[in-house]
């Protein structure tokens, strides 16, 4: 039944997606028939900030023919950076999007202005830049972006020539945008291609209209996008630091300019502020949640070095899904949200009632993460259940995704042709918090297993008050049907790689050791504990091996299960297993 189901609603988005295109299609006849949207800009008025960090010792890479982009590297070896075969989809986005303009700019010699500038002229000649990856959307406004962003450093020392075709591009670039948008455009990168659209209102000397257009797109897509908690549809934590970081100079931008921000632009900035902090953990990175891979704590502290609140971090996020316990020195973020609507799930992961635990400037549990685009290390592992600190029934995840469901060859086929987006998963999830004269308690449950085994998973947290120990408790809920014998519910842990873990000679237990030597325990009442490898999706220096604790029960016999981590003490006083 269930995949039946997914089935019918892949030949749904399948058929959206042909729509869509064909509304492209049209919307490019009629504007080369009546050229309504093209405007042909000649100055550049003001120069928005770039907020990415930046890094000289890069420029020095880029002059020698080394791209280091998207995890890949490209020996070029003298020729033009758009004749190599990008390694991966990823890399050539992150090229034809400039972005590394801003390291160009960090190292500010003659040397590093002549080269942006000779890169900038190749990729105006080169036919690349008017086909394939190129002229998408999202990579399109992420150039147009970048360009203005760093023209001072293109343009100084130009001559006129090469001036009038710097801003006519980036004019005709507008241009494509607004096209695609026109052609029904979707998901953040519509919300891109606005942002996109209102910098080049602003930034050149374009009609009017383009601002008034680009404003009223802003508007609608911000409204629809940021919820009212400040998370970002998608759920995905990465696009709200995304989103500031294009957010924030804007709103400055129009400040520069004398003009009136469109309604929304800094109600929405001001929502996202604290939900950033929500997702925090205590050493800076950010929870890995529905997509979030490495987090950037120098962009992340910047970004929140705008937020004149200071507000407290968030803890109750009901319209994103997501719950926050602090306590002493402890945090525990856990995802307690269904997946969201199909053309933002293409990066969600299937991680309902996951958490994550973080204790001072350490991680303890954690999830996979998301590997970082374009390193050929599985997406498809790190969004199923099994990547998260939560529950797996049947070895089975609780979400389903587009090309990868038993739809036969139609239906894989149709999954490449509209990406990867979740065709099903929990439908009601719910969560309610509660404050405890000893500590704070949060409970949740989802049915993504319903259909499947009849089963509702809740789970339980309690955290203590000193913020030295986590309880939790995972039931399973039958709905009408018995539950047949042998059907196995595996809980995993998942252990941030810094953290050493060994089982307990006396006992059936975990011994856990943070790196500041502080030592905790893990401890369960039922089921097969065991110690297995895991990988960390997340780390700085790429994949790193890591481990995981695995509880296995079988639900048609055991109902509930209780374990918990419990602070020992610092290891010169806690001894060891």
């Amino acid at each position: 039944m269930a995949q039946g189901t997914d089935r019918w609603r892949l030949y749904g988005l399948a058929l959206g997606e042909a729509w869509r295109r064909l509304r492209y299609c049209a919307a490019s006849t009629w504007r080369s028939v009546f050229s309504l949207h093209r405007f042909v800009p000649d100055r550049i008025l003001i120069v928005p900030q770039d907020l990415r960090t930046a890094d000289p010792t890069v420029a020095g890479d880029i002059y020698s023919g080394y791209y280091a982009l998207a995890g890949r590297v490209v020996n070029t070896r003298g020729s033009s950076p758009f004749n190599e075969t990008p390694p991966s989809r990823a890399w050539a986005e992150a090229l034809y999007g400039f972005g590394w303009l801003r390291h160009l700019r960090a190292a500010d010699s003659a040397l590093s202005r002549a080269n942006a500038r000779a890169l900038v002229d190749d990729f105006f000649n080169h036919a690349s830049s008017r086909r394939g990856i190129a002229i998408r959307p999202r990579v399109a406004a992420r150039r147009l972006i970048s360009l203005l962003d760093h023209s001072p450093l293109v343009l100084d020392g130009a001559d006129r020539n090469f001036y009038r075709r710097f801003t006519r591009t980036l004019g005709r670039t507008a241009g494509q945008l607004q096209l695609s948008v026109a052609g029904g455009l979707r998901g953040n990168d519509r919300l891109i291609a606005a942002i996109a659209l209102a910098y080049v209102g602003l930034c050149l000397n374009a009609p009017g209209r383009v601002l008034r257009q680009a404003n009223r797109l802003l508007t609608d897509e911000l409204n629809r996008q940021v919820l009212p908690d400040g998370g970002h549809i998608s759920r995905n934590p990465r696009l709200v630091v995304e989103l500031l970081t294009d957010l924030l100079p804007l709103s400055q931008t129009y400040a520069a300019r004398g003009a009136e921000p469109p309604p929304g632009l800094i109600g929405a900035i001001d929502r996202m502020m604290p939900v950033l902090r929500m997702f925090r953990h205590g050493e800076g990175s950010l929870g890995l949640f529905n997509g979030m891979g490495l987090t950037q704590p120098d962009l992340v502290a910047t970004l929140l070095a705008y937020d004149d609140v200071r507000a407290k971090a968030m803890e109750h996020a009901p319209h994103s899904g997501y719950e926050r316990l602090e306590a002493g020195e402890t945090i525990v973020l856990m995802d307690v949200g269904g997946p969201p609507p199909a053309e933002f799930s293409h990066e969600a992961h299937a991680g309902c009632l996951s958490f994550e635990m973080s204790v001072n400037a350490f991680r303890l549990v954690v999830n996979c993460g998301a590997p970082r685009p374009g390193t050929g290390q599985s997406t498809v592992a790190a969004r199923s259940t099994a990547a998260h600190s939560t529950v797996t029934i049947g070895d089975v995840s609780s979400c389903h995704f587009a090309g990868t469901t038993s739809a036969g060859t139609i239906g894989r086929w149709l999954g490449r042709f509209i990406g990867t987006p979740v065709l099903s998963g929990p439908r009601h999830v719910a969560a309610t918090r509660e404050t405890m004269p000893d500590g704070l308690s949060l409970k949740a449950s989802h049915d993504g297993y319903l259909a499947r085994f009849g089963l509702i998973h809740e789970r339980r947290l309690d955290l203590g008050s000193h913020g030295d120990r986590l309880e939790g408790e995972d039931s399973f809920i039958s709905e009408e049907r018995p539950t047949p014998p042998g059907t196995e519910a595996t809980l995993r842990f998942h252990l941030h790689p810094s953290v050493r873990a060994s089982r307990i000679a006396d006992g059936p237990g975990i011994f856990l050791v943070l790196p500041n030597q502080d030592c905790w325990s893990f401890e369960v009442d039922a089921g097969e504990l065991s110690l297995e490898e895991s990988v960390f999706f997340a780390a700085s220096d790429g994949i790193r091996r890591t481990a995981q604790i695995v509880v296995t029960i079988d639900v048609s016999s055991t109902r509930s299960v209780r374990w918990r981590f419990l602070h020992l003490g610092h290891r010169s006083t806690a001894g060891d297993s």
